[in-house]
């Protein structure tokens, strides 16, 4: 049996907020609330920063309905960061954590923050501090190694397989004037986001027609082909693709080049992908396009949350704290999906380092031959995320009326 640790927990944010976020938050904060040897409940604020400043909040203090409205506010309520830590400034953030007699640490983030938790733990290890560190995975796109999924991910998918839906019904509308729409998602490396726009796809000439994501090289010639063809065939094509789109070389199609856009992490600002593509599609094929960038607004709208991404996101922040005061430590909790047709998910655990850094791309059986879309197994897996059914938009069928005039 484990001793019961005594102590105090602090609780951080990290990275791009999702819908979803608050609600990892609350099922720690009412998880530790039932381990009477968990003392104090405190957050930092803005991440990591929040520790290296000792600028944490109590959130025992807090008034029991705002702790169960964290489930349905969307958003980073502790505040987020994207702060590199330097190696000195982790002997700085234990004594803080030793000066409040913080033993529970929780990070709920991504990639990076799951390697400032594996940092945070070993130096508390090194010294000799009883400290029991778990990550909590948040991501919307979806790139967390050994998780099924990540919380976060269902919720945007959910969003943008409806707005795809609605933007491509403006695009049959007005398909005798506007012939080329392309929409441009989020995604640094990978295309999880952008592949979630064909979840609303029910025929071939749904929008949207062609999706292109980072995981296979974008060729100009072979994208103004593929644009044309469905031109020629529907009279109009719509086109969705990853902000992190890769030319041949592997290189993204379009960064920022200002110092000022590059964070911590030496990530650089993208966008613009949709942009450049309307315009080269444009000129190359001689027709009218244009193109459309929800940006940060699809990761935290709370308007379409999956009920399914709500739970689980509760359900990783509950499984933390357990597992936690059951001894486990330098770990992230994860999502398990169980085999056969009816989706059912339970929580695991990894090891932080397995994790730390370390990008899961969309599997290559989840595009199509030509890299231009998604297949049906890609649909299997990602249905069940999005919870309940999308909503059903019906088509006016084309019974004409004979002419008259002409007759």
């Amino acid at each position: 049996m484990v001793d019961r640790l005594r102590g105090n927990l602090v609780v951080g944010q990290s990275g791009g907020p999702t819908a979803v976020i608050n609600s990892s938050l609350q099922g720690v904060i009412e998880e530790a609330k039932r381990h009477p040897e968990i003392q104090g409940i405190y957050g930092m604020l803005n991440g990591i920063q929040g520790a290296l400043d000792e600028n944490m909040i109590d959130l025992r203090k807090q008034p029991p309905a705002t702790i169960r409205g964290l489930s349905s506010t969307p958003s980073a309520a502790l505040g987020s960061c994207r702060y590199k830590i330097a190696p000195e400034e982790y002997t700085k953030i234990l004594g803080v954590l030793k000066a409040h007699n913080i033993r529970y640490f929780f990070y709920i983030g991504g990639n990076d923050s799951m390697d400032t938790s594996s940092k945070i733990s070993k130096v508390a290890e090194k010294d000799g501090y009883e400290l029991r560190v778990i990550g909590v995975p948040k991501t919307i796109d979806n790139d967390l190694e050994s998780t099924d999924h990540c919380p976060g991910y269902g919720s945007v998918a959910r969003w943008v397989a409806i707005s795809t839906m609605e933007a491509g019904l403006d695009s049959t509308a007005m398909w005798a004037f506007d012939k080329v729409k392309v929409i441009e998602l989020m995604g640094r490396d990978t295309g999880w986001i952008t592949a979630a726009t064909t979840l609303g796809k029910c025929s071939e000439e749904d929008p949207p027609h062609l999706t292109y994501l980072p995981e296979v090289p974008l060729i100009h010639d072979k994208f103004i082909e593929d644009v044309r063809g469905v031109c020629d065939k529907l009279g109009f094509c719509v086109v969705t693709v990853c902000e992190g789109l890769k030319n041949e070389n592997g290189a993204p199609l379009v960064e920022s080049k200002r110092a000022v856009d590059t964070d911590a992490f030496g990530h650089t600002q993208l966008g613009g992908v949709a942009d450049y593509l309307s315009g080269l599609a444009g000129s190359k094929l001689n027709l009218k396009a244009r193109f459309d960038k929800p940006g940060t607004i699809q990761r935290v709208s709370m308007t379409t949350t999956s009920k399914v991404d709500l739970k689980e996101a509760y359900a990783v922040g509950q499984a933390a704290v357990k597992q936690a005061t059951k001894g486990e430590t330098d770990m992230m909790v994860t999502l398990i999906r169980a085999p056969g047709k009816v989706y059912r998910c339970t929580t695991g655990l990894v090891a932080l380092e397995k994790v730390a850094n370390v990008t899961k791309s969309v599997p290559r059986n989840f595009i199509n031959k030509e890299g231009n879309g998604m297949t049906g197994e890609y649909r299997e897996y990602a249905i069940p995320l999005i919870g309940e059914p999308l909503p059903k938009y019906v088509k006016v069928k084309k019974l004409l009326v004979p002419k008259k005039m002409n007759a």
